[in-house]
């Protein structure tokens, strides 16, 4: 279910009245019981990571087509000698001994087999990446070498070192050494590297399949909100942002309110990661809790003390997998997949977690005062302007347009940040190292 007008909203509110202009300074006051019972942030993200460690990591034998975006589940050791033969930098001469040389009639061409060793005295024509003859001294670029009058002979137009434009075998690697460690993300320089060093297949912690379920009756798969009913926003949105997570996204299906079709989709899904939408508060049509409940699920984390994004959870489910319960507003649905379904996500595929003290990618200082949630951290939309983090507008739950428009999201701890100072950022997972 999509809430509009929850607990969510209100708890932004207050935070907000109570900042007015000025970033609140004063102590928290104590807890509620409520907040004794959510997660702290930071710990929660951890948890997250913690719980991808319970599943037996699955590996296959990929072929390079495939590999991309895949992680490594054993080292990139080289099956062979890199260049596995002297082969020439340069189209040139190759020649041995010192000049001038005599020019012989024969060329030296890539992926023919090996030449004839040359005598002192001899040039011959060669290719980029043509393999060296014995005997020879060196390789001279075509711009650094000219003809006499006849054609018989060649001259150097600077000093020839000895060895120059030659590409010893075994330059770049010798057969058996390691070239990447486990747990490497598959790059397309890693599948050339892989291609180079002799693979046609690599093996590779394949992408976790997760199912994603859409729950509320009030959501329209197309046209103009009208009659109580809204536009899902989530359907759309969740299955590529997951996909850009490294996730392998099986199916999105919508559910509506319906516990018995919710419970029946959990139980029998095949999928390392369930994803709910909606429905993990408490109110009338809130079937998550309820339906955990039934198939004997574990909650992991039940409420985490973040804004937007509160009623989140993370479950352990009766097969092993697990499921990730996001809030129903848009906004707070996405502080749900950074904080619960990205970190369980990378241990999952095969990824090292980061240490605790190594969540972010980075820190920068906030151009303008944020304000923050009395008790809880506060994820905000930011843009990059001249290495500062410009917090953005329209950050409120159910709000999207701050997030489209955003290069991360700062994490703003309790009671807020003044102008100038220094914020951890969480990258969006398509923009990269765009503060850097």
């Amino acid at each position: 279910m999509t809430e509009t007008h929850g607990p969510e909203d209100t708890d932004v509110d207050e935070a907000l009245a109570l900042a007015n202009t000025a970033v609140r300074t004063t102590l928290p006051q104590p807890a509620s019981p409520e907040r004794h019972r959510a997660t702290p942030w930071s710990e929660a993200r951890a948890r997250s990571a913690l719980a991808g460690r319970s599943m037996p990591v699955r590996t296959r034998r990929t072929p390079l087509g495939d590999a991309l975006g895949q992680i490594l589940a054993e080292p990139l050791t080289a099956l062979t000698d890199l260049p596995s033969f002297d082969t020439s930098a340069m189209d040139g001469w190759v020649v041995a001994g010192p000049g001038p040389w005599r020019i012989q009639q024969d060329s030296i061409l890539a992926g023919r087999a090996a030449p004839g060793p040359l005598t002192d005295g001899d040039a011959v024509r060669i290719a980029t990446g043509a393999r060296i003859p014995a005997d020879a001294t060196a390789v001279i670029r075509s711009e650094h070498a000219r003809t006499d009058e006849a054609g018989r002979h060649l001259h150097a137009r600077r000093d020839v070192v000895p060895g120059q434009d030659i590409r010893p075998r075994g330059q770049e690697c010798r057969s058996g050494e390691h070239l990447l460690p486990t747990a490497s993300l598959v790059t397309p320089a890693v599948l050339g590297l892989a291609a180079a060093a002799g693979y046609d297949t690599l093996l590779t912690v394949p992408p976790p399949r997760v199912e994603v379920l859409v729950l509320g009756d009030e959501l329209l798969t197309e046209g103009l909100p009208h009659d109580g009913l809204i536009r899902d926003a989530l359907g759309p949105m969740i299955g590529p942002w997951l996909r850009s997570l490294g996730a392998d996204v099986i199916a999105t299906r919508r559910l509506g309110d319906d516990a018995d079709a919710l419970l029946k989709a959990v139980t029998t899904s095949d999928a390392d990661l369930v994803i709910t939408t909606g429905g993990t508060a408490a109110g009338p049509v809130d079937h998550v809790h309820p339906i955990l409940r039934k198939a004997g699920a574990e909650l992991l984390v039940d409420g985490v003390a973040v804004r937007p994004g509160h009623p989140m959870l993370l479950a352990r489910l009766a097969t092993g997998r697990h499921l990730v319960g996001l809030p129903g507003n848009p906004l707070a649905a996405v502080s749900g997949l950074l904080t619960l379904a990205a970190p369980l996500l990378r241990t999952l595929s095969g990824r090292e977690a980061p240490a605790p003290t190594d969540s972010y990618a980075y820190s920068v200082p906030v151009r303008d005062d944020v304000h923050g949630h009395p008790h809880d951290t506060r994820l905000v939309p930011v843009v990059h302007r001249e290495d500062e983090a410009v917090p953005l507008h329209f950050n409120g739950p159910a709000m999207l347009r701050g997030i489209a428009a955003a290069d991360g999201l700062a994490v703003v701890p309790p009671g807020g940040a003044r102008a100038g100072q220094e914020l951890e950022i969480i990258d969006l997972p398509w923009t990269g190292e765009c503060f850097t």
